[in-house]
C-alpha cells in the first residue's frame, strides 16, 4: 500500500509516549501523531485523549527523509466529526465562546486607548535617562558621605 501525503487513514493506537502517540495505518506502516496534533485544544496530558488499541482517523502530513511518518488526528476532522474529548473524569473548564473572545478583545483595546501611556517628553528613553542621572548622582552622594566617616579612602 503506498501512502500519500494528505490522505486520511483508519489507523489504531499502538503506543502512547509523553510527546505523542504511535499509530498504525497500514500492515507494517506505522506512524506518530505528536501531542500538538491530537486536539485543537492543549493537550497536557495525551492519555485523556487517547488509549492503546483506539481506533482514530489521521492525516498523513509529512514522509520525512528518515522515512519516518507524520500524522495528525486535528487534522483529518471534519466538521461532521466533533474534536476527541477528554476521557477523566473531572469537569472540563468552562471555554469562551468567539464573541466573549471578541467583546474582551474590543475592552482592552478601549482600554488602552483611555490609558495614561507616556506622550513625548514622558517616555521610555526620557524616564530611563533620568533615572540613570539621578541614580548616579545618588551612588557619588554616598561614596563621598562614606570616604568622610571613614576618613577617605584607604591606600592599600
Amino acid at each position: 500500500m503506498d501512502l500519500e501525503v494528505g490522505s486520511i487513514y483508519e489507523g489504531k493506537v499502538t503506543g502512547i509516549t509523553k510527546f505523542g502517540a504511535f499509530v498504525q495505518i497500514a500492515a507494517g506502516k506505522s506512524g506518530m501523531v505528536h501531542i500538538s496534533e491530537v486536539a485543537n485544544t492543549f493537550v497536557s496530558d495525551i492519555n485523556e485523549y487517547l488509549k492503546v488499541g483506539q481506533a482514530v482517523k489521521v492525516k498523513l502530513i509529512a514522509i520525512d527523509q528518515q522515512g519516518r511518518i507524520n500524522l495528525s488526528i486535528k487534522k483529518a476532522m471534519t466538521a461532521e466529526a466533533p474534536a476527541p474529548k477528554p476521557r477523566a473524569s473531572h469537569p472540563a473548564a468552562p471555554t469562551a465562546s468567539k464573541p466573549q473572545i471578541k467583546a474582551d478583545a474590543e475592552n482592552l483595546q478601549h482600554a488602552l486607548d483611555q490609558s495614561t501611556l507616556p506622550k513625548g517628553d514622558d517616555s521610555f528613553e526620557n524616564k530611563l535617562k533620568a533615572f540613570m542621572q539621578s541614580s548616579e548622582s545618588r551612588i557619588s552622594d554616598l561614596k563621598s558621605h562614606n570616604d568622610k566617616r571613614s576618613g577617605g579612602r584607604r591606600r592599600k
